[in-house]
């Protein structure tokens, strides 16, 4: 074998190749988002930040080759690593192998997105920032409750999450996480802390879920808002005049009227019924950028009190 850190021809071109010490190389897939954070001071940072206990269970996505895995082994009492890539589930394995460790590590194999989340308290992971949105929503929709994220992700991607109304990345992930759960950002963290380094500059953030869960259907709650914020500079009046949202509210409101043996009028339309609900609401010429949780939780109140619903 070539000296360790020079794995092959490709590896002096190439910074995506990785030979560890006595070991065989890597060529890490950044197309799958395979960026390994290898600054131990980060590393620690992260750890602090987690507040981790010695009875916690912690689930850690994307592990890499284990330098946040090895650190949390030392302090909790076990880490559900899940791992998309067998070449790095053999790394990790190899690098836990004879730990005293080890026996804490246990290490799930596939897509996490596609498989039910196991029991945790806590999820520290240095994500796959092409997961970021379906995992968060993963993570907060999932039970019982765990008690606080602390996640890598892609910086403007955290600033979403952060975002406050009337501001210019406030979006429907902004709002659909803050519904759901308190939201910080903890640190930047630029990209040469990575290997390879990503295109992008990336942050920490905290996420813990609100428990009790604020007392609103979900799926209805998210139709409303995916409306709202197609485009979040319109008044809602205008949203609401699109012909595939009149559809589907109709198809909605007919299904609502069967179930409870209420007769629609000959002359019923819905586009008429819609703006009514805003009008009376007083939402009518409000605009999605700046309406916080507390508007969205009376609009959708409205409407479902007049038979409209989202899902």
């Amino acid at each position: 074998l070539p000296p360790a850190g020079v794995c092959c021809a490709a590896a002096k071109r190439d910074r995506t190749h990785r030979r560890p010490p006595g070991g065989r190389c890597i060529l890490f897939n950044t197309g799958a988002g395979q960026h390994i954070l290898k600054n131990p001071l980060v590393v620690n940072s992260i750890i602090e930040k987690a507040a981790l206990r010695r009875t916690d269970v912690i689930l850690e996505v994307g592990p890499g080759t284990g330098n946040l895995t090895v650190k949390m082994l030392e302090k909790v009492k076990k880490v559900i690593a899940c791992e998309i890539d067998p070449r790095l589930v053999g790394e990790l394995q190899k690098r836990v192998q004879g730990m005293s460790l080890a026996n804490k590590l246990e290490i799930r194999v596939g897509d996490v997105l596609k498989t039910d989340l196991p029991f945790f308290d806590a999820c520290v992971a240095n994500l796959p920032y092409q997961i970021s949105s379906p995992f968060v929503f993963k993570l907060l929709l999932h039970r019982p409750f765990f008690r606080c994220a602390i996640l890598m992700f892609q910086r403007e991607f955290a600033l979403r999450l952060v975002a406050k109304p009337g501001t210019k990345l406030y979006c429907r992930l902004s709002i659909n996480t803050q519904l759901l759960a308190r939201v910080d950002h903890l640190m930047k963290v630029g990209k040469n802390n990575f290997r390879p380094p990503p295109k992008v500059e990336s942050s920490v953030v905290r996420i813990e879920p609100k428990n009790p869960p604020p007392p609103v259907n979900f799926q209805e709650w998210d139709g409303l808002v995916r409306i709202a914020f197609v485009r979040k500079n319109k008044t809602l009046s205008a949203a609401f005049k699109s012909s595939a949202v009149e559809q589907l509210l109709d198809h909605n409101y007919r299904i609502h009227c069967s179930l409870h043996n209420t007769k629609i009028p000959e002359n019923f339309k819905i586009a008429e019924k819609i703006q009514a609900v805003l009008e009376n609401t007083g939402y009518s010429e409000k605009r999605a950028r700046s309406m916080d949780i507390d508007d969205f939780i009376s609009l959708l109140h409205g409407f479902n009190a007049e038979g409209i619903h989202f899902s």
